[in-house]
């Protein structure tokens, strides 16, 4: 769990504007049936063990095909997929970080609320700005593309819309994703290692400031689609990927 904290407390430093108060979440896969995440009101900055809760995956992963059940019954799924009955309630997002942690090469989840990007997806800008690209380096640390998922209540139904989200993602791309947007709520970076979360949300980041400062001064100039999928194909940029810790 070192790792896991270590990355929250990067993710929560108040200095980056990431998470604030009891903001996001992160999650790290133990076992082929467990993973530990953020327990409820933890605060990333100062996250310690006991802030902490190892819950089982199949649990949690299987009440996404849920269709109807009350907000009551979900605490008490939540509640009864921790592995030690007496540690703290997970996150109501547990449920979209188990299933997140099951995709191909993700053993990192690392979901906050920054700043920039929430700025640019509280405005019609969102669909822009997760599906054209303006810099190289973005492609590298975020994908050719972002997810970007539609607004529903947190738990369940988000969960549910990431899932769906997701797939259509890998479905239409054959990979999956660095990263996801949630409109009007923050943004979820994969990884196979905490170095991978932090270099795509910093990414994120970054292109949310570059977006909306090159909207500020005029219409944007964006790479093609072929561009950008030169360079998330390119041979030195997948060594370049490698070296930062993103495969």
């Amino acid at each position: 769990t070192k790792q896991l904290l270590d990355l929250s407390h990067q993710l929560g430093r108040e200095d980056r504007a990431l998470a604030i108060l009891g903001e996001g979440n992160t999650s790290t896969r133990l076992s082929a049936d467990t993973f530990v995440v953020k327990a409820s009101g933890s605060h990333l900055g100062t996250l310690t063990a006991a802030g902490l809760t190892v819950c089982r995956l199949a649990e949690l992963v299987a009440l996404l095909a849920v269709q109807k059940i009350s907000d009551a019954a979900v605490d008490s799924a939540l509640l009864a997929a921790r592995v030690d009955l007496s540690a703290k309630k997970p996150s109501v997002e547990a449920m979209f970080h188990a299933w997140l942690l099951t995709l191909p090469g993700v053993n990192f989840v690392g979901h906050t609320h920054p700043v920039m990007v929430n700025k640019i997806l509280c405005t019609p800008h969102a669909r822009t700005f997760a599906t054209r690209r303006l810099c190289p380096d973005e492609i590298v640390c975020c994908g050719a593309e972002f997810v970007l998922v539609p607004y529903v209540d947190p738990g369940l139904k988000l969960g549910q819309a990431i899932r769906r989200a997701v797939l259509a993602y890998i479905k239409r791309l054959a990979r999956p994703p660095r990263a996801i947007l949630l409109e009007n709520h923050g943004l979820i970076a994969l990884g196979a290692t905490p170095a991978a979360v932090l270099a795509t949300t910093f990414m994120a980041v970054k292109a949310a400031e570059i977006y909306t400062g090159a909207q500020a001064l005029g219409s944007p100039r964006f790479l093609s689609a072929a561009v950008a999928a030169r360079i998330a194909g390119r041979p030195d940029e997948l060594y370049r990927e490698k070296m930062l810790g993103l495969r």
